[in-house]
């Protein structure tokens, strides 16, 4: 073995001599964070042909107290002692990169690295690494070196006292935290459940990660047996003693860019087809709805997030909702998402509860505490939530959403705990009409049950519909052929005709799926800012559609739609990595929002955009005739002692312009939601509340 102190000072002051006095510095003013990262693969396996790096790896105990040796005899330009300072080792070669669920007996006491995303995280208190206890007989102090999780006490004192007392004050402590790793869901084959391992994380590392986090922890394989105290099982758990974490995916600010992919997004941005590109890029398998794929690119590069000086803040993310028949590639829209975000989180409505959107408070294994376990949104801060079915929750799970689409945080109070977690994430989701497929000539919020507060925070609906059109079918036939003809390529990979090439050519990406997540992550960088020419604009269009809504006329869009039109702009100018936004970008995105609104805010007997159809199901119209058919069975209800005669109020109503078949079922809905009753057959009377 040639791990020993000399042999670690020797590797330290050879490589790292820059890093040595930095860490040095710190520590001379006062600095906490005690640590030096060293390059495994770089580094370790170089120096003395790698014999310390698999050293380190087989006994980790032994050769990382060398290296702490080791290091506290370096010598640096400031002459500071570096005792106590720890080796953090990070960028393990992938042979040492251990999946969870490949965890045996054999890697205990072995140095791994262990890839996962950060499913929970406690609060960060102290340890004690030496306990400092008071005989309660004498008053001397005697100090013991604490291994266990369970506090041990010392032995009888020197003067035959057995009682002893903790002072914290005298004790030597460490911050200590613990976080659950779970594997990441891309990984996992048909049926099988997600695996997890706790991670202990002490001193420096406490306190680095959060829930969401996608993280490489390398560390030492620890294993504890299971019960507790005198009931001692032969099973065991493992844990993982963290010694260094590198995030894998935390922020689209952490991408690592490098000066060849930045000539590349540049290059990119400049060409003048660039959004037809980018609508090529996304989900090329899927045949038409362009409008539909360049909402999702601006979806993906997010509008810019706002923070006023009264504390408000104003969210960038933009949400959109996709209802439709049956079988017209909603959910593959959503799963081409999943795979291309930077950052993402994929649930369906059916097996998703309030306590998996948001966050649910599960007890601690180890003290008991409850911790906050996060919930999918907060999975997908900072990045994209993709719920499919989302007609299929509860409507009590569906409730949680309404402040994370808006105010984008979950407020929690459970378990005693109050928290406010962040729920920065875009929201793309997916839902089918309840009676199958969607009928064009009914209300949208009356065949998704979604309510009208949260369809309102939406800012696109898209309907979706498959209308036999021949010329269309024969399109998607010869698109869907040719895409079963590349599976069969790929599959064979035998050599295929020019012709075939092109048709082949039609459904990949235009841009490569990995430089298109840089592209996405560089673009964050750019926050783009209103030309006055575009604010004239969005004004002019906002003004010119609120002036067709004459006096008792319906409202056709209102504020939110103003902010959608500003963050939809926002994000088309950063596709061009413009800091401004021009009118053309303007013009752009209200084309989309226009078909959106077109498909679901039209009042179908009248022709205008009623904003109030849209999302609560009820035009102005209807209202109107509702209040007209109110009044009408008010003011008729004295005529019989049984109320309103059903004719009476029908000749009424058509009087008022109201036919009578719309005039019944006017009657039967105020019926149902409990706002007249028939005391008798045929007749009405109004509801009146105590």
């Amino acid at each position: 073995m040639i791990s020993c102190p000399e042999v670690w000072t020797q590797f330290f002051e050879k490589y790292y001599s820059e890093e040595l006095n930095k860490l040095a510095f710190r520590i001379k003013e006062g600095g906490d964070k005690r640590a030096i990262h060293v390059n495994f693969t770089r580094d370790l396996l170089v120096f003395q042909e790698g014999r310390l790096g698999e050293e380190l790896i087989e006994k980790p105990d032994l050769v990382i107290a060398h290296a702490e040796q080791g290091l506290a005899r370096a010598t640096n330009i400031y002459g500071v002692s570096l005792e106590g300072c720890k080796p953090r080792f990070y960028s393990l070669p992938p042979t040492r990169k251990i999946l969870i669920r490949d965890l045996r007996s054999a890697h205990i006491s072995k140095f791994v690295a262990i890839e996962g995303i950060v499913r929970k995280v406690t609060e960060v208190r102290p340890k004690i690494v030496v306990g400092a206890f008071r005989c309660l007989d004498c008053g001397s102090i005697t100090k013991v070196v604490q291994e266990e999780a369970v506090l041990r006490y010392p032995h009888p004192c020197e003067c035959g006292g057995k009682k002893f007392v903790l002072v914290p004050e005298e004790s030597v402590s460490v911050d200590s935290q613990r976080v659950k790793i779970q594997e990441y869901p891309e990984n996992l084959r048909g049926g099988e459940q997600p695996q997890s391992i706790d991670v202990v994380l002490e001193k420096d590392l406490a306190g680095t990660i959060n829930p969401g986090d996608r993280v490489v922890i390398n560390g030492i394989i620890r294993a504890r047996p299971r019960g507790f105290q005198q009931r001692m099982l032969t099973h065991m758990d493992l844990y993982l003693e963290g010694n260094s974490i590198e995030i894998v995916q935390q922020e689209y600010e952490e991408f690592e860019i490098t000066e060849d992919d930045k000539e590349k997004i540049i290059a990119l941005a400049r060409s003048e087809d660039i959004y037809e590109k980018i609508v090529r890029t996304i989900a090329p398998s899927i045949y038409g709805y362009e409008d539909i794929k360049l909402a999702i690119a601006l979806q993906l590069f997010g509008g810019v997030p706002k923070k006023l000086p009264d504390g408000t803040e104003i969210r960038g993310d933009i949400h959109i909702l996709l209802v439709g028949d049956p079988g017209v590639a909603k959910s593959q829209l959503l799963k081409f998402v999943h795979r291309i975000a930077p950052r993402s989180i994929y649930t369906t409505g059916k097996g998703t509860t309030t306590a998996g959107l948001t966050a649910t408070a599960v007890r601690d294994e180890v003290d008991g505490r409850w911790t906050l376990e996060a919930g999918a949104l907060v999975l997908a801060d900072k990045g994209i939530a993709l719920v499919d079915e989302i007609d299929k929750m509860r409507k009590e799970d569906r409730a949680a959403l309404h402040e994370a689409l808006e105010q984008q945080t979950i407020s929690v109070a459970k378990a005693g705990i109050n928290a406010i977690l962040k729920a920065r994430c875009a929201l793309l989701a997916a839902a089918n009409p309840k009676y199958g497929r969607f009928d064009r000539y009914s209300p949208i919020a009356e065949q998704i049950e979604l309510s009208p507060t949260l369809l309102s925070r939406f800012d696109l609906i898209f309907v979706l519909t498959d209308d036999p059109e021949i010329e269309r079918d024969r399109k998607l036939a010869e698109h869907i052929l040719n895409i079963h003809q590349l599976g069969e390529t790929l599959e064979k990979m035998r050599s295929i005709s020019e012709e075939t090439k092109q048709r082949i050519s039609n459904v990949t990406p235009e841009i490569d799926p990995e430089l298109f997540r840089k592209y996405i992550a560089y673009a964050k960088n750019f926050f783009p800012v209103l030309s006055e020419e575009a604010k004239r604009r969005i004004e002019d269009y906002y003004v010119s559609l609120r002036s067709k809504a004459k006096e008792n006329s319906p409202v056709p869009i209102t504020a939110r739609q103003l902010e959608s039109i500003i963050r939809l702009a926002e994000a088309s100018a950063r596709v061009r990595l413009s800091e401004v936004v021009t009118v053309e970008d303007v013009d752009r995105v209200t084309k989309i929002l226009e078909r959106s609104l077109a498909q679901i805010a039209v009042d179908p007997e009248t022709g205008e955009l009623d904003i109030d159809f849209a999302f609560s199901g009820t035009s102005k119209r209807q209202r109107d005739r509702i209040w007209t058919m109110k009044k009408i069975v008010e003011e008729l209800e004295d005529l019989s002692e049984n109320g309103a005669p059903e004719e009476e109020v029908i000749k009424r109503a058509e009087s008022e312009g109201i036919d009578e078949e719309k005039a019944k079922e006017i009657l039967l809905k105020l019926k149902i939601n409990g706002e007249i009753f028939s005391p008798r057959f045929g007749f009405y009377r109004i509801v009146r509340k105590r």
